[in-house]
């Protein structure tokens, strides 16, 4: 039977440091272009691109036992979302200005220093800056806008990326809770709004995506009139 254990060698000496971590999952056949590291847990975006495997994280975790793996289902379908949107979104190789102290932007983003080399940064010059907007946020903007007999605007930046966008709260407080972190809280206060939203979900759950789209072809459509 193969050894996957054998492809590190045993004189080899690995430290706690983010670069042999990643240099020993590299090793094991891991793909990490398709995992999030964080000191204390590796998450797995994609199982199947990831090829991390259960003999593979056992081989890890002989290696490293104080860092969890995650294999939730969930957060993959989090993952998947969002790499939807920032596959057009993010240019190789950029300076992406992230917001502070938004674990779940976190975790999303820290592949893509692997994947498209793009650097991760708090201050200074960027080239790209993080919008966190979530999915029912904006339809719930969408809908304070009609109903304030305002109409659609469209404040999407240029220079702007979202990769929540496409993303349900439920989804991001049931991953969060799931993982001991802080629920996000819906801070909507139009309550017409709400009351709408909370009427469309019973009736048509995939109302949001439906919204979403329906702006975004109204904003392209409007961009080509100009």
């Amino acid at each position: 039977m193969f050894d996957i254990a054998g492809l590190a060698s045993k004189e080899e000496k690995f430290s706690d440091s983010k670069k042999d971590v990643l240099k020993f999952l590299k090793i094991i056949g891991v793909d990490t272009r398709f995992i999030s590291y964080t000191p204390q847990k590796i998450y797995i975006n994609n199982l199947r691109f990831s090829k991390f495997s259960r003999k593979r994280q056992a081989t890890f975790e002989n290696q490293y036992p104080e860092i969890s793996v995650v294999r939730s289902s969930l957060f993959q379908k989090i993952c998947s979302k969002s790499s939807k949107v920032l596959a057009l979104e993010i240019e190789p190789n950029s300076r992406i200005l992230m917001p502070e102290d938004n674990f779940i932007v976190e975790v999303l983003m820290e592949p893509y220093t692997r994947k498209y080399g793009v650097k991760l940064v708090y201050d200074g010059d960027y080239d790209l800056m993080v919008n966190p907007v979530i999915l029912d946020e904006k339809v719930n903007q969408i809908f304070s806008e009609i109903f304030n007999g305002e109409g659609l605007t469209f404040s999407k930046k240029s220079n702007e990326i979202y990769p929540l966008i496409n993303v349900p709260i439920n989804w991001i407080n049931s991953f969060l809770e799931m993982d001991g972190k802080k629920i996000i809280e819906n801070e909507n206060d139009d309550e017409l709004a709400t009351s709408f939203a909370e009427f469309l979900e019973d009736v048509a759950p995939q109302y949001r995506e439906n919204v979403l789209k329906a702006s975004e072809f109204i904003e392209k459509k409007l961009e080509v009139e100009k």
